[in-house]
């Protein structure tokens, strides 16, 4: 893989303050982005210019990277908030070619940590707010930026999910269903977007990561955030033109073989990618590779 290979690209990342985001962000910047929006939901920890120290911190870390930065705080489910985060992105970096829908709410908004409690006993305003981030968000976000990607002829959309398996645990409702209605919106905007040179992918990092996401406390037992960086910025290169409405894990990226060149990179992506999660369309359709079982 080439040593710069976001060169020139200008990508927005939603929920880039932490975690997988910020992780992404970092990558993105040594990968040699021209310019990283990243945003963060409104909270109590804003300073005076409306910005919290955590996305401060990540501006900081794309700086040091060589890259520029931009931190927007926005929600993601409010449509006026996802058009002002491109417009804004624009402003500053004149152009506009990735967006990584990472921003999420998790089971805890629902349940609290109390992962026994049946859907009967949820609190209903939690299950909207989960919903509505995880799913109206990505909506939304992509509803913004995709008529931009569009008009270039050339744009990335890669949608942040989670291990299959684990989608329907009761644990995480409804987190988990939340990225299954993900999973079939990549599949969808991709075959909706098919030979415009703008390409849609689902990535999950491939197992529970080492952020506060879950609990609010950091978590030692997963993955560390770290492992998202190269495949996500292999999926926002040039080097993944044409490959669009898959799903890959994180985890099982080869980063001997990812920097030893093109095909090397699109080998160790074809180790990571998995079968999408829902049976085969019983009409023909151009996302077959969606379906094939991956190359080991």
């Amino acid at each position: 893989m080439a040593d710069k290979p976001l060169s020139g690209k200008v990508a927005i990342i939603t929920g880039g303050s932490r975690g997988l985001g910020r992780e992404m962000a970092c990558a993105y910047a040594a990968a040699g982005a021209a310019g990283i929006a990243i945003t963060a939901a409104p909270g109590a920890d804003e300073n005076a210019d409306g910005i919290n120290a955590e996305l401060n911190a990540v501006i900081a870390d794309i700086e040091k990277a060589g890259g520029k930065g931009l931190a927007i705080i926005a929600d993601v489910a409010d449509a006026a908030d996802c058009q002002r985060v491109v417009d804004e992105t624009l402003k500053a970096f004149g152009a506009l070619h990735i967006l990584v829908n990472n921003a999420g709410k998790s089971g805890r908004y629902v349940h609290g940590g109390n992962t026994a409690l049946s859907i009967s006993d949820v609190d209903p305003a939690g299950l909207r707010d989960v919903i509505e981030t995880n799913v109206l968000g990505p909506f939304l976000m992509a509803n913004a930026v995709t008529r931009h990607l569009l008009d270039g002829g050339w744009g990335r959309v890669i949608n942040i999910s989670k291990r299959a398996d684990s989608m329907h645990k009761k644990s995480i409702t409804p987190y988990g269903p939340s990225k299954a209605a993900l999973d079939a919106a990549t599949i969808a905007w991709a075959e909706a977007m098919i030979d415009t040179g703008v390409t849609v992918n689902s990535l999950s990092p491939g197992g529970a990561v080492n952020t506060r996401f879950g609990t609010g406390k950091i978590q030692n037992r997963g993955l560390d955030p770290a492992v998202i960086g190269p495949i996500s910025v292999w999926l926002a290169s040039n080097a993944s033109d044409g490959i669009t409405g898959c799903r890959y894990a994180a985890d099982r990226w080869d980063s001997a073989l990812g920097v030893l060149g093109p095909d090397q990179a699109m080998n160790a992506a074809e180790g990571s990618r998995e079968r999408a999660i829902f049976p085969v369309p019983e009409r023909p359709t151009p996302l077959d590779r969606a379906w094939k079982e991956p190359i080991s």
